[in-house]
């Protein structure tokens, strides 16, 4: 039975997320004390004790999910005999969890993949001014129709398809107006729902492409090692191990789309059963089971689930 690692992405934060494996297992509180290093801030105090205010900002929620999925996933390794090589066919991550993931597979370094999300985090701040883009969740609509009401709300402003999440859940991403029209328009086309979202920027759109050229100079000067396991990036779908392809997409994915129905639908196919949401909430997991009819999704952020994941064949 094939395993998948699945990294989660902005969102999933919350005050108090890795205070209980630090508490528990050294190799999590190592992990913590390298990521304060790396960013010259102590982002584990932020992280277990707030303000949240501070910790959703995206240049500290970034780096700081990457960091709860690096401790879990070196607790798995100290504690569950885990080899990601042996035990592991494939690793995605949800945006910012593409990071996670390639971290998780050697191919950054854990100081390097906190500096470049700490960057990313900013670079995307930065992109728009404060109130010019949006993002709306438009639920109960397919990829298809929701790229069809985007095309249409667009007018000449910036609207695009930033996350097909899967199980009828797309999230649209560009200028405010525009944003506002497609809300509409999915209402009009059967939407179950379409609502604004409480978002700081307007992720995954042609607005971010300084945050993408940002992204694309830094990412040219970090070494950047052929994953353990392959990578099955947001954008394309699909599994790749070539660092200079991964280096690509990975500047691709800041203006496109996270094609996460696509990406769990692939690992199915290639007979990925159990998908292990590693790091903090459990968003992705209630994903897979919407996507894969046969397969598991199962957090593991807690101390209690690193138990769980070491018993699981027991």
């Amino acid at each position: 039975m094939a395993i998948a690692f699945v990294f989660p992405g902005q969102g999933s934060q919350a005050v108090g997320m890795g205070k209980a494996l630090a508490d528990a297992f050294g190799p999590a509180r190592a992990v913590f004390e390298e990521v304060d290093a790396a960013l010259g801030q102590k982002l584990s105090a932020l992280m277990f004790e707030g303000p949240e205010a501070e910790l959703t900002l995206t240049a500290n929620a970034q780096p700081a999910l990457m960091a709860v999925s690096m401790a879990v996933l070196r607790t798995l390794e100290a504690e569950a005999g885990l080899d990601l090589a042996r035990d592991v066919k494939f690793v995605a991550g949800h945006s910012l969890g593409e990071y996670s993931a390639l971290a998780a597979a050697g191919s950054f370094t854990l100081a390097d993949t906190a500096k470049l999300l700490r960057l990313r985090g900013e670079a995307m701040q930065k992109a728009v001014p404060v109130g010019q883009g949006a993002m709306a969740a438009l639920l109960g609509l397919d990829y298809e129709t929701g790229v069809a009401v985007a095309a249409e709300a667009a007018q000449g402003d910036v609207c695009q398809i930033a996350n097909d999440n899967g199980g009828g859940q797309v999230v649209a991403s560009g200028t405010k107006a525009a944003v506002e029209r497609a809300v509409e328009i999915a209402k009009a086309k059967g939407a179950r729902r379409a609502m604004m979202l409480q978002v700081s920027a307007p992720f995954h759109c042609a607005l971010m492409q300084p945050a993408a050229n940002a992204m694309a100079e830094a990412l040219a000067k970090v070494d950047i090692r052929a994953p353990k396991v392959p990578l099955v990036a947001n954008v394309l779908a699909t599994a790749v191990s070539d660092p200079a392809e991964i280096r690509k997409r990975l500047v691709e994915q800041v203006t496109g789309t996270v094609r996460w129905r696509e990406c769990v639908a692939y690992m199915a196919r290639e007979g990925v059963e159990s998908f292990y949401e590693v790091g903090s909430g459990k968003v992705l997991s209630g994903l897979v089971k919407r996507i894969a009819d046969t397969a598991t999704g199962t957090p593991v952020g807690a101390p209690a689930d690193i138990e769980a994941f070491k018993n699981r064949s027991a």
